[in-house]
């Protein structure tokens, strides 16, 4: 509402008052819900608002509007149509990393084999960070930089030089780390995260929930289906707040979004 004042005081301080504003966000450097955001004050406020552009507002993506695994999906089929035996190679590599985990020093090999920063407490921070690259380079792909292609013919132009730990490592340093001389994966539990990351985490816990999981048998990433119980305790357990669910699609509408402006 805030916003929506001080576009009409200015519109009246200017003799504007026939003029419509247009609502931007673009944001790639972390998860923050200023995308959803512009499109919902479009929605909210079509007297004021004229469009809203974004580069990414996943507004049907709340109440089960839209497929929990439609995500995860669209990023499994990007690799797959880039490269068939990359997508096996990524597919394998969960399994490869589950079992090196469970070795003796089998967190130390990992950490070895992916350049830690310190050893890793858990196998879930070098799976979570693996996921969150693939994600990314198919989600902010562009013509100039085509990062899918780059991590895929990384992994595919080391299949006969090294293992599947060492092909993904490839892939880790063909995404853009090549400089980097150790990875800090659990960098995001640390006090040093940002203030978008811990709002947009927070928002995802209250009012913001998208049901994102992974549901699909041929899927690039390992099975992981969306569960709201879970969801609510871990939510209760982090921030001692509820999720509302059915928030979003009672206060900004959901199917048929479309008709409500035209």
């Amino acid at each position: 509402m805030a916003f929506s004042i001080l576009s009409i005081h200015i519109n009246s301080c200017f003799f504007f008052k026939q003029s419509k504003v247009w609502n931007f966000s673009e944001d790639k450097s972390s998860p923050t819900p200023n995308h959803v955001l512009a499109s919902w004050f479009r929605l909210k406020y079509p007297h004021i608002a004229l469009g809203a552009l974004a580069s990414s507002a996943p507004i049907l993506y709340f109440d089960g509007i839209a497929p929990q695994h439609g995500y995860y999906y669209v990023v499994t089929k990007d690799f797959k149509d880039t490269s068939e035996s990359c997508y096996n190679t990524i597919r394998e590599s969960w399994n490869v990393i589950d079992r090196v985990a469970k070795e003796p020093n089998g967190l130390s090999i990992l950490s070895k084999r992916f350049k830690t920063c310190k050893k890793l407490s858990t196998s879930s921070y070098l799976k979570n960070y693996l996921s969150s690259m693939y994600s990314d380079s198919a989600q902010y792909i562009s013509p100039i930089k085509n990062t899918v292609k780059l991590i895929c013919d990384a992994i595919d132009g080391a299949a006969n030089k090294t293992d599947v730990l060492g092909q993904i490592f490839e892939g880790v340093l063909a995404s853009g780390s090549k400089n980097q001389s150790c990875f800090e994966l659990e960098r995001n539990n640390e006090p040093s995260e940002s203030e978008s990351s811990t709002g947009w985490a927070w928002q995802t816990c209250s009012e913001i929930v998208l049901p994102i999981g992974v549901d699909e048998d041929d899927s690039l990433f390992q099975p992981s289906p969306f569960n709201m119980t879970d969801f609510i305790d871990e939510c209760k357990k982090r921030y001692g707040v509820v999720p509302q669910p059915h928030w979003v699609t009672t206060y900004y509408g959901g199917p048929g979004t479309g008709e409500y402006i035209r």
